[in-house]
């Protein structure tokens, strides 16, 4: 495999919609997410209303990266060998000894073969993986800080939270917290697309690339985005749309567990569809049928496709596991390292509130004070005085999974096609494959090591 990578070796770029393509205004969406799951527990499962009291410190513990264990009620930060770095009981910090007590002297994690290799959900834990999911986090640990003894029953909660916000039907119905704002006012969580983005997905098209969007959001919340970050004309971009798909479940299960069907006023069709034969919007499918789709539109026997996201679990690992797609992975916690933002993050973020407001609450994607960075952390062995600096287990499936990661689609939106970025590889130092440059963080490690 080269150590290069390139858009112009690619017959097919895809791109996930939330978080890739589609940016948000943090502050607002993490804050009207975290609401939506506290109101339903408190109006419908009788929690304590103390719940929807935040405070600026309080955002500070949302960390991408978390599991929870449902057992115990404790969230865990892990390292690529599957040792705790550091761990909390709701939002209470576990000291280093609190941590060997629980997780005995290597500091061991016992599902991490099951999350590590699968990345599929389990009862006994959850994994945190995008920014959807963060406001969840914080709510967890407020949840186990006011139960006297954990147990099940608090998950089945929050799922049913999830479930009332978020389910296919909540956004026609107006059900819920979450769509019924985001509908009355899309400018106030949604961030436009720069020209220069949609400039480049078009010269992209023109090239005689094809372009896939593929979302496990729902059509009538697909279109929704769509019209006000890319404009009216926004399916002329795409070849395919798929929307509903049900990620990682697209890419792993067969045809006939999860067939392609159609779509009439954002209702599915009941009767699944025995093949894709031709481009357009469809809902649900698998990736089996749409590589078939694929072979036809390019003339190519092996197609190679490029796919952009945002998640491990969803995007990442199941496209470059089972499809073999080429990956790049978008990583907003860049930009809480040192990297640059984009100028069109920057004018975006002017027009929503001056700098001099600006904190972690504002920024969800800043280095948390709790939980250190994203990418590294410090190790200590119990008793000992010396520390090691560890890979966190997300950076490392970042480089296992992806062939690049980037802040944001923005950042390279003005590259030649042909521009050569230099991938990640077992066989480089863990800054290569970060454009258009490493974290903070890891470039500290390289110079200490």
């Amino acid at each position: 495999m080269s150590e290069y990578f390139s858009l112009s070796d690619c017959d097919v770029i895809g791109f996930d919609l939330d978080h890739t393509l589609c940016r948000y205004h943090l502050k607002e969406t993490s804050r009207l997410i975290y609401e939506s799951f506290a109101r339903y527990l408190v109006e419908h499962k009788g929690y304590d209303k103390d719940l929807l009291n935040l405070t600026p410190a309080t955002w500070d513990f949302c960390f991408k990266g978390l599991v929870v264990d449902l057992e115990d009620g404790n969230l865990v930060k892990l390292a690529e060998d599957g040792t705790v770095l550091r761990a909390t009981h709701g939002t209470s910090d576990l000291s280093t000894e609190e941590i060997i007590k629980h997780y005995g002297p290597k500091r061991e994690w016992k599902h991490f073969n099951s999350l590590n290799t699968s990345f599929t959900r389990s009862a006994k834990y959850y994994f945190y993986d995008n920014y959807f999911d963060l406001p969840g986090a914080l709510l967890c640990g407020r949840v186990v800080d006011m139960l006297h003894k954990v147990n099940s029953d608090f998950w089945k909660d929050m799922i049913a939270a999830i479930d009332h916000n978020y389910n296919t039907s909540a956004f026609k119905e107006d059900a819920g917290t979450y769509f019924p704002s985001v509908k009355r006012d899309p400018g106030r969580y949604l961030q436009p697309c720069s020209d220069s983005v949609k400039t480049w997905l078009r010269s992209m098209k023109n090239a005689g690339k094809v372009l896939l969007l593929i979302t496990s959001s729902h059509s009538d919340y697909c279109r929704l985005i769509c019209d006000h970050i890319l404009g009216k004309d926004f399916e002329e971009l795409f070849d395919v749309i798929i929307t509903n798909a049900l990620k990682p479940g697209f890419f792993s299960l067969v045809p006939q567990q999860r067939p392609f069907r159609t779509l009439v006023n954002d209702v599915e069709e009941s009767e699944g569809l025995p093949s894709l034969d031709k481009p357009g919007w469809y809902s649900q499918g698998n990736w089996l049928h749409l590589h078939e789709l694929l072979k036809t539109m390019t003339g190519k026997p092996e197609p190679k496709v490029v796919y952009f996201g945002d998640s491990l679990r969803s995007d990442m690992f199941p496209a470059s596991s089972f499809c073999k797609w080429e990956t790049v992975m978008i990583v907003e916690e860049m930009e809480g390292e040192g990297v640059p933002k984009s100028d069109a993050a920057k004018s975006n973020e002017a027009q929503v509130e001056p700098l001099e407001k600006k904190g972690k609450f504002e920024t969800p994607s800043a280095v948390s004070k709790q939980w250190g960075s994203y990418f590294v952390d410090v190790y200590k062995s119990g008793g000992e005085d010396e520390e090691s600096q560890k890979l966190t287990w997300c950076c490392h499936c970042i480089h296992k999974y992806s062939a690049m990661a980037i802040p944001s689609v923005e950042h390279i939106a003005d590259l030649p096609l042909d521009y050569k970025f230099p991938r990640f590889s077992p066989d480089k130092p863990c800054t290569t494959g970060y454009y258009p440059r490493p974290p903070d963080s890891l470039l500290k490690r390289l110079t200490r090591t």
